[in-house]
């Protein structure tokens, strides 16, 4: 976490290092980040830097607390449509809701993802953030299948496993492809990327097998 020789900086002045951070990990990742570079994109001496941070770990860090009170405060303005969603039309509500969020802060998004996902560290170096994500969902799968919604007979770390990995790959696909966009609000918006997203939560929650009466029919 930053040092408090960074947070008495004026606003405008860590908003530079900030974006500077951001800019060198959604272009190298953290791996291959550099002090350096990041140094002289925010126009401060390199011993000003370590003032500031320990390292680029430590800067890196920062930037998810930055995600996260972003988030935060994108969500408190943000309300279901309805208070009689089942489990899945609201994991539904959650996931493009987070895409407009996405959309909303693509380079910070962009940044985090690529450290986190492309260099396996949510996996590694971040599994307090991971346990917090796997325990709302968690929560969730329980609540379904305490309302009938979802069969009691699944294995609900498995469950989890699969939601994560399903909002995951609609994260990832939301940045790679909406980087490519002119209006990335605009592209979220669209009915082709909302019918795409649909899709991907229908096999979600339906799986790949027909149902029984389509099975049925078709033997």
């Amino acid at each position: 976490m930053p040092k408090q020789t960074f947070l008495n900086l004026p606003e405008e002045k860590r908003k530079v290092i900030v974006n500077a951070a951001i800019d060198e990990f959604a272009e190298y990742g953290l791996e291959n980040a550099s002090t350096n570079r990041i140094v002289a994109h925010s126009g401060i001496a390199k011993g000003s830097f370590y003032q500031y941070f320990e390292d680029k770990q430590d800067v890196f860090v920062y930037l998810l607390t930055v995600l996260e009170k972003e988030k935060l405060e994108y969500f408190k303005g943000k309300h279901p449509p309805s208070m009689n969603l089942d489990t899945f039309q609201y994991f539904r509500w959650m996931i493009k809701t987070g895409m407009e969020f996405n959309s909303a802060y693509p380079r910070l998004v962009q940044a985090i993802s690529r450290v986190m996902f492309g260099e396996s560290l949510y996996y590694r170096n971040f599994a307090s953030v991971r346990e917090r994500s796997i325990q709302g969902l968690r929560a969730m799968i329980t609540q379904a299948i305490e309302r009938g919604e979802v069969d009691p007979s699944v294995d609900v770390d498995l469950a989890v496993m699969i939601m994560e990995t399903w909002t995951n790959a609609i994260s990832t696909y939301i940045i790679n492809e909406g980087m490519k966009q002119k209006d990335i609000m605009k592209w979220v918006r669209s009915a082709k990327v909302q019918e795409r997203i649909d899709k991907m939560l229908y096999v979600m929650e339906y799986g790949l097998r027909k149902t029984e009466s389509q099975f049925e029919a078709s033997v």
